[in-house]
């Protein structure tokens, strides 16, 4: 199995970066301007084969008229190994509990005839909670699609730390591994049949992603992605969207008091839709222009 730090960013681009901007716009980054100050917020893909290597110009024109990058949170590097044993331990159950206790034997049943064809008895993950499991879903159809490859945010990161620039973050790891733990909670069932239903169209609708996010194709991305998540899992969409949006939106800001010149990269799920961070920074009064 791939290191579990990466399994998780994967899984977060189910959840965090189907979205873009205006269909005729050239990719998916916004210059925010207060008075002469201004913030670049670049929506990001955490998946991203080789083949989309060049990225769109603007985003290179973005980090080199930056002093500072800031990401969502600070994953530790995959080869830590302490930190996967944490990572593991949060998205276990405790006591005995187990994920057959929470979903029905049907359910399970077909979990098991799901992983079957990739060689993984899924009796050995049953201590796990589904945020693991369909973490382990994407990473497997990624792999088998010929998908699977570092995202934005990491080619950013590797290049900051080559070029020493200051780095800042948005949550603590912790935040996100909490958000993982509790994915499904309470609803378990219908999250894992949710998340089986669609992995069967992962490599279908993530080549239709991948050249929408390119090009900021608002109306395909939010089709394809946005909408489904708020109708089929509203609770999860109020906590991994809602409310880190909002939670984004005072340290954004402040970004506007201090000497630096930030390029902000957030999947871009979190920069569309009437709860995006861009509507919020627009009703603060901020100007926001597509590049």
């Amino acid at each position: 199995m791939k290191p579990l730090i990466k399994a998780l960013t994967s899984t977060a681009l189910l959840l965090t970066c189907f979205t873009a901007a205006s269909a005729f716009a050239e990719t998916s980054l916004w210059k925010v301007s207060k008075n002469n100050d201004y913030v670049y917020l670049g929506g990001t893909v955490h998946i991203l084969p080789a083949s989309q290597f060049p990225l769109p110009k603007e985003f290179e024109l973005a980090y080199n008229d930056s002093t500072s990058l800031v990401l969502e949170a600070n994953m530790p590097d995959p080869m830590d190994q302490a930190a996967q044993i944490a990572m593991v331990q949060k998205l276990a159950y405790k006591n005995g509990k187990k994920l057959s206790d929470v979903i029905s034997p049907e359910t399970f049943t077909k979990l098991k005839q799901y992983f079957s064809p990739f060689g993984i008895n899924i009796d050995q993950y049953n201590g796990f909670k589904p945020g693991m499991i369909v973490t382990l879903m994407v990473t497997m159809e990624a792999q088998k699609a010929n998908l699977a490859g570092e995202g934005v945010d990491a080619y950013f990161a590797q290049r900051a730390k080559k070029d020493a620039r200051a780095m800042e973050y948005l949550e603590s790891v912790d935040f996100q591994l909490n958000l993982f733990s509790n994915m499904g909670a309470g609803n378990e069932d219908a999250f894992i049949k949710i998340s089986l239903s669609q992995m069967h169209e992962f490599e279908a609708i993530f080549r239709k992603i991948l050249p929408a996010w390119r090009s900021g194709d608002i109306k395909t991305l939010n089709e394809l992605v946005v909408e489904p998540i708020i109708s089929e899992d509203p609770k999860s969409y109020q906590s991994m969207f809602v409310n880190r949006n909002n939670n984004w939106l005072p340290k954004i800001e402040a970004m506007f008091n201090d000497k630096d010149r930030e390029f902000v990269l957030v999947g871009a799920g979190h920069l569309v839709g009437k709860d995006s961070v861009i509507n919020l920074l627009k009703a603060k009064g901020y100007k926001v222009v597509k590049l």
